[in-house]
């Protein structure tokens, strides 16, 4: 018997709202959610990138119309971080057909390729030393998982971000081919595998609409991310 049979005559209290409505408005947006990245993330996307890699590298994975190229071909190999609604932290990738990456790799994305192809992880600078680098890599990965024809990651980074990787579980494959400028760099890949299982258990791991509740960790001390 429900509660409001068994009671015909209390009625559900009514609680009026603590706070205004204008106030309620401003919080809509979820504290802190993960979701796939589309064109309109594009500039938000660039920015943070510029800002991450122009000081260290001279130069960006991926320009402006690069990053609208990819998010308009494969936005679900993308992964953004928002707080509040606004970008913190981003992942691009794009699917690869080979098994060393080459100069195509930067720009082509292969519908029928078996790896991803990592382009950039960045993080904006005022989220940085919170630990989400590794733990939007993390859950990268997991999702990955969820992909039925993905059977590895690939990325190509400078010496002093293989530290980084490694702790996320990459391991290095070799120098990489690709040059850009004076810069150099080393392949590194990481296996995706446990399809099946991960299939039959991807509702936690899916883009979700609620807010993350991983924790925070540490990132490598020598890594700004």
């Amino acid at each position: 018997m429900s509660v409001v049979g068994a009671q015909p005559f209390i009625k559900p209290m009514q609680t009026s709202p603590s706070v205004s409505p204008g106030i309620q408005r401003r919080h809509t947006l979820p504290a802190s959610e993960v979701r796939p990245l589309n064109t309109q993330d594009a500039i938000s996307v660039f920015e943070i990138e510029r800002e991450a890699f122009i000081s260290v590298s001279g130069d960006c994975p991926l320009h402006l119309d690069e990053v609208r190229h990819f998010l308009t071909l494969c936005p679900e190999l993308s992964m953004g971080w928002f707080e509040e609604g606004r970008l913190v932290a981003f992942i691009i990738g794009s699917l690869w057909d080979q098994d060393r990456l080459t100069s195509d790799a930067l720009t082509l994305h292969k519908p029928c390729g078996s790896t991803v192809h990592i382009h950039v992880l960045a993080v904006h600078r005022t989220f940085r030393q919170q630990g989400k680098g590794p733990i939007l890599m993390w859950r990268y990965l997991q999702y990955l998982r969820c992909l039925p024809n993905v059977r590895r990651a690939m990325l190509m980074c400078e010496d002093f971000l293989i530290p980084f990787y490694r702790k996320s579980g990459f391991k290095v494959l070799g120098r990489c081919a690709i040059t850009v400028a004076n810069l150099t760099f080393t392949e590194m890949w990481y296996p995706i595998s446990g399809h099946a299982y991960m299939r039959r258990n991807s509702e936690a791991i899916r883009f979700p609409q609620h807010p993350l509740t991983l924790p925070l960790t540490k990132t490598d001390e020598q890594v700004d991310l």
